[in-house]
């Protein structure tokens, strides 16, 4: 059955760059937009069988029967009318006519981050995993019956249930104990024929989604990584085929992507949690990406500072509207239900049109405020999860009932009811109908399995947002710089922002390699060959090689995959300007990498940019120096960086973003041509003078962010920021010595306190009397650190070597790779290779 809908508007097709936008004002009508608080319920209730007799005539038989009935409820509060509402709703052929999937188990445990609800077998959180998990059927109709379709006992959970478009399996995630991990499966509806598709050991496997060619989408641990800003393992896109052979990634970003849905043209939509030189907490929004991994581009809410996560995204039917969770960064995976009409924009609050409860629409907003404003939506109540969309007036979703943390299957509808279908044991979840729907069209494989490359374009750099000040002509190179994974983490934390294990900058979290500089032709438009695989993103350089603007998401290139892009953060809601010639750069071959004064590397500042301070300024700058009053250029080593990086943050000689503000940046703001290092060293400084590399070198440094660590493995995972030759109990008493704060802290006034290299010139030491028994302790712990160092070189140093458990971790990661190879060229060969060929 095939409901009628007399609210939306005949449709008509609007060609935009990425999906047709439907017309969708009699919806916006029905939809009551914005939401009233005020609204009567009773008022609500005959909005809702109105609507539904309209809607389905002789399939809703009762509706004049239940209209009577509510003529004679004075108010809502009544049980009268509590029976009434969820006997008249839940008639809704939409929910009597078909049977609701569902999933009994607790809430996740609270934890880091929303993502963090996998508590994989070796990991930091494992023994948060709280099961049963069971996979259940509601069946309204039949006298609201439950049947179980899946148990996995009492130490097994079943969740991410996805059900086929026939209606007759479903797809799902489950764990068996906590010393499994989570595998996929699959399961007829009637409970038989359970078939186990994944079986990789160490990994986990989650979020399952059907394509239309019976292939499926999942997320996966298969490339392990870690969020950059605490500990926890990550998870990508990967796909494989019915059967659960060639599985292959087809996400690359460096956190987080899940929550994957269908949308009606084929695309997948997914949430995603990145971060490249912005804040950690509010860098996750909505995300789309073809079924082969091509053509990721941003949907909704990757550059709103609240809510922190926008997830669980899901298109409504007959729509080009979003159903989706607006959350927390540190939160579960709850929060407020929302509805986002991408045509009104790709950020801020006036693309939602509606949430639930109607004040968490005020939550939604484009720059932080003061404290943690991703997790503004932690103030919601009640909170939502799993929602999935019936049809353009009515939603499933996961809400809390009022008892504790316990969650309901709840109807809501847009005419501002929402009823209670049904709860049990500590909670339910995922609520879905088990009918046939639509297949989408399958999109057509466009990687190429063979190839190690892919290509890029840009129509014309000086067209987008965020250009103003920008006169054409003025840029002339892209810069191509990869943000690498975060492959290990280590004990304590640097202080910085976020939680960085172990520490690597002042604030922002990323290390970078620069793959290479490609021209810019004269019209605006370049065109340029890089490695697949990689998470890359680009800045615009004027004719001295110095940043105008900057990507701060990361983007992705399949092999033999061509993805182009209009200019410099394009409008991509609006049509683009038309081409009226073909671009200069396309009438070329591509540009290929040609590094940087060298081979790509990871960025080193102790390599790459002390060297020049060492060469024209410690002379000057140094700790017993005049000018070092000022500003500290020496290269000694500290507890957690080196003195003049410290100096050059604290002192205001640079601006760089840092981990900044989620909202773009305006041209020319941060970087290379606001720091006063750069503009002190340009107009003359002394008789100092810099070769041309030379200054090139500090620019590019600024530019992308003065990073200081090239990795995230440590020499010192048990000691102070990781990066420590000496231990915390020393560090302890060091201050209390001294009364100095001996590791100075991003949001903290201070300069470095320590020498490791020359351990008499700490400035610690002026606060004690030289040859005092105190001085000497001080003096004699410094010195260990430096006989340490010596022995045990750490990442800033030559020599270095990655502690154990580092090394354990590198080789799981190596060795996952070469999975992912092998399972590539069986695609390539025509073969088919399994998780179990590699066990």
């Amino acid at each position: 059955m095939k409901p009628k809908s007399a609210f939306l508007a005949k449709t008509k097709k609007k060609t935009g760059r990425f999906f047709p936008i439907l017309g969708i004002a009699g919806l916006l009508t029905a939809l009551q937009v914005p939401a009233e608080p005020e609204q009567n319920a009773v008022d609500s209730l005959r909005a809702a069988i109105e609507h539904l007799s309209e809607t389905y005539g002789a399939d809703y038989p009762k509706g004049a029967e239940f209209l009577q009935r509510l003529e004679q409820i004075p108010d809502a509060a009544t049980p009268a009318y509590t029976n009434l509402q969820r006997e008249a709703l839940s008639a809704n052929p939409l929910i009597s006519g078909q049977p609701i999937l569902f999933v009994v188990r607790e809430q996740y445990k609270p934890d880091h981050h929303n993502t963090a609800t996998l508590f994989q077998t070796g990991e930091i959180n494992t023994r948060k995993y709280d099961p049963p998990g069971v996979l259940k059927i509601l069946d309204v109709s039949n006298d609201w019956k439950v049947s179980t379709i899946c148990d996995p006992g009492p130490t097994g959970l079943v969740r991410d249930p996805e059900i086929s478009f026939d209606g007759k399996r479903v797809i799902f995630s489950m764990r068996k104990s906590i010393d499994d991990d989570y595998h996929i499966y699959e399961i007829n509806m009637d409970g038989s024929g359970l078939k186990q598709l994944t079986s990789a050991k160490g990994v986990s496997d989650i979020d399952p989604l059907y394509l239309p060619n019976g292939d499926i989408v999942f997320s996966s641990t298969r490339e392990p990584k870690f969020c950059m800003c605490n500990r926890h393992i990550m998870a990508n896109l990967f796909r494989m085929e019915a059967d659960g052979a060639n599985i292959h990634q087809i996400g690359k970003s460096t956190l987080f992507e899940g929550h994957s849905s269908l949308m009606p043209d084929g695309s997948i939509l997914y949430d995603r949690w990145e971060y490249v030189d912005r804040n950690f907490g509010d860098a996750q929004g909505l995300w789309t990406v073809n079924p082969d991994g091509t053509t990721h581009a941003i949907f909704w809410g990757n550059n709103t500072a609240s809510p922190g996560g926008v997830i669980d995204a899901r298109i409504i039917p007959g729509t080009q509207l979003c159903l989706c969770i607006f959350g927390s960064c540190h939160d579960r995976p709850w929060g407020a239900l929302a509805i986002v009409d991408r045509s009104k924009g790709v950020d801020g609050v006036e693309p939602v049109v509606r949430t639930w409860p109607a004040s968490a629409r005020n939550l939604v907003a484009d720059e932080l405020e003061r404290g943690y404003g991703f997790d503004h939506f932690k103030k919601v109540t009640p909170r939502y999860e799993d929602p999935f969309p019936l049809s353009e007036n009515h939603f499933l979703v996961s809400r809390e009932t009022g008892k504790g943390e316990q969650m309901g299957i709840y109807l809501v509808d847009t005419f501002g009811n929402e009823v209670l279908l049904h709860t049990e044991g500590p909670g339910c979840f995922d609520p879905m109908p088990v009918a046939p729907r639509p297949v989408p069209d399958m999109k057509p494989d466009a990687r190429n399995f063979a190839a190690a490359t892919g290509t890029f374009y840009v129509q014309d750099v000086y067209i987008g947002t965020h250009m103003e000040g920008v006169e054409r002509g003025s840029i002339k190179y892209l810069r191509i710089i990869e943000s690498p994974e975060k492959r290990t983490w280590n004990g304590p934390a640097w202080g910085g922002q976020g939680s960085q294990s172990p520490g690597m900058n002042w604030t922002n979290f990323e290390n970078k390699r620069i793959l290479g500089t490609v021209p810019v032709e004269e019209d605006g438009s370049a065109f340029f060959e890089v490695p697949a695989d990689r998470f890359l993103f680009f800045q615009a350089l004027d004719k001295n090689g110095m940043m105008v603007q900057s990507m701060r998401s990361g983007t992705i290139i399949q092999p033999g995959e061509t993805q182009g892009c209009v200019g410099c953060h394009e409008n991509r809601v609006e049509d683009a300007p038309p081409m009226l010639h073909q671009p200069m750069a396309l009438k070329r071959a591509p540009s290929r990498m040609n590094g940087w004064y060298g081979e790509p590397r990871m960025f080193s500042f102790m390599e790459e940019v002390q060297p020049i301070f060492d060469r024209h300024c410690v002379k000057c700058h140094d700790f017993d120096k005049k000018g070092g009053e000022k500003l500290i250029l020496a290269g000694d080593r500290t507890v957690s960086f080196n003195a003049s990086y410290i100096d050059l943050q604290q002192q205001g000689a640079i601006q760089c973003v840092g981990a900044g503000p989620a909202h773009t940046q305006p041209a020319y703001s941060w970087g290379s041509h606001p720091s006063q290092l750069i503009k002190v060293l340009r107009n003359g400084h002394k008789k100092v003078k810099l070769s041309k590399e030379e200054m090139n070198r500090l620019i590019t440094w600024l530019d992308i962010n003065a990073p200081y660590y090239p990795v995230y493995e440590c020499a010192y995972p048990n000691n102070p920021c990781g990066r420590s030759p000496i231990t915390t109990k020393q560090l302890k008493r060091l201050e209390e010595l001294t009364g100095v704060q001996c590791i100075v802290k991003h949001r903290q006034k201070g300069r470095a306190q320590i020498s490791f290299d020359r351990p008499e010139k700490s400035p610690c030491l002026a606060t004690l009397e030289k040859g005092s028994p105190e001085y000497k302790e001080v003096l004699a712990i410094i010195r260990s650190g430096q006989e340490q160092l010596k022995k045990l070189p750490r990442a800033d140093m030559a020599g270095f070597e990655p502690n154990a458990t580092d090394l354990k971790r590198i080789e799981k990661y190596e060795d996952r790779q070469k999975i992912e190879l092998a399972n590539r060229a069986a695609i390539r060969d025509g073969e088919k290779a399994y998780d179990r060929d590699f066990q």
